[in-house]
């Protein structure tokens, strides 16, 4: 299941875990998700299987497109900033797994900034 071929599965499954991991310490929830993290949850599921940019898509903090409102981008990354450094003790495979996807994926940022250096 971990070694999805398609970065973008392997990144849904790993944001998944780390909104239930967020959503059982924080919101005291057990066994489901509350109200406001499966929002998120489906929320997020659905722009990450949207991305315009498919299997190539960067990292979304990287992104120059920002797909997510102002406060579901603020939630996610409250989320992330929680279950991101927990993520190593508590599911070692999807933070290394994460870690290398961040590492080699994409940036769009740095793709964007050289073209327009180039046309200056």
């Amino acid at each position: 299941m971990f070694l999805l071929k398609s970065r973008r599965k392997r990144e849904s499954v790993i944001v998944q875990a780390m909104i239930k991991m967020y959503c059982k310490a924080n919101h005291n929830s057990e066994g489901s998700l509350c109200k406001e993290c499966e929002s998120l949850s489906k929320y997020a599921e659905k722009r990450l299987l949207s991305c315009m940019y498919g299997d190539l898509k960067p990292v979304c903090k990287h992104c120059p497109v920002h797909c997510y409102s102002p406060v579901m981008r603020e939630q996610m990354r409250e989320v992330m900033r929680w279950a991101g450094p927990r993520m190593i003790f508590r599911n070692p495979v999807f933070a290394v797994m994460h870690i290398i996807d961040n590492l080699t994926a994409p940036n769009q940022k740095k793709k964007n900034s050289a073209k327009s250096a180039r046309t200056k």
